[in-house]
């Protein structure tokens, strides 16, 4: 990976989202909870969700991820509140096809992660992005 590359990959406004997750820490009597993890490089992201007629009511997360994991979580993290399995799903699924086949820049409230657009060329990185919604899925599931 040449200077250039990092520099686009790892920009400031990724490094701003990865300085200010919401939802950080735990939640006391979560109905649901799920850690995803990265083969690739480790890194984590576990989930705790409260559910009240299917949508998220409270969420708390606890990241150990490089910057565009955090980014990742910052995202979601700022739109996640009020949102049901479904609706997370696709953006899930969007946000896959944006990485992985050039597709469009996920719908709002997902729209946030057009930041992360350079990161298409990285496929090590992708796992690490997709994380956040994994473990928030997972957590859903788990309810």
């Amino acid at each position: 990976m040449s200077d250039n590359d990092l520099i686009k990959l790892y920009s400031k406004q990724i490094l701003a989202l990865a300085a200010a997750i919401p939802h950080l820490g735990s939640l006391e009597a979560a109905q649901g909870e799920a850690k995803a993890r990265s083969p690739l490089c480790g890194s984590t992201v576990t989930v705790g969700v409260n559910l009240e007629d299917g949508k998220v009511v409270e969420f708390a997360q606890n990241v150990k991820a490089c910057a565009l994991g955090q980014a990742s979580a910052a995202i979601l993290g700022k739109a996640v509140i009020g949102l049901d399995r479904d609706t997370l799903q696709h953006g899930r699924d969007a946000l896959h096809a944006m990485l992985t086949q050039n597709g469009p820049i996920p719908a709002a409230p997902f729209d946030g992660y057009e930041v992360l657009q350079p990161a298409r060329d990285f496929k090590n990185r992708h796992a690490s992005i997709l994380l956040p919604f994994e473990a928030t899925l997972g957590a859903i599931d788990a309810t």
